[in-house]
């Protein structure tokens, strides 16, 4: 019925190492080319915001912030494909 989805362990691995590949592993390109963005855009945005004073991730807080938010989505929507997969 359905074709077998990635680990989610393994989704998450990538999903950490570059950011947006767990959203294209799990079929979300779309989803990928807006976080990407507005990572990149709110890096920009903190970066501004910021005095040198502050430490690197200080200055891009805002793009490390969804960051982390696209490692969660990719690994949840990993895991709940996955499940869905084993009961089907």
């Amino acid at each position: 019925m359905f074709s077998r989805p990635l680990h989610p362990i393994l989704v998450l691995v990538v999903a950490i190492l570059l950011p947006g590949m767990g959203q294209v592993l799990n079929g979300m390109l779309v989803r990928a080319w807006i976080m990407i963005f507005f990572t990149l855009s709110l890096g920009v945005v903190t970066y501004h915001l910021t005095t040198p004073a502050h430490s690197f991730i200080g200055r891009h807080a805002g793009g490390f912030f969804i960051y982390a938010i696209m490692v969660m989505d990719a690994y949840l929507w990993a895991r709940y494909r996955y499940a869905r997969w084993l009961q089907a």
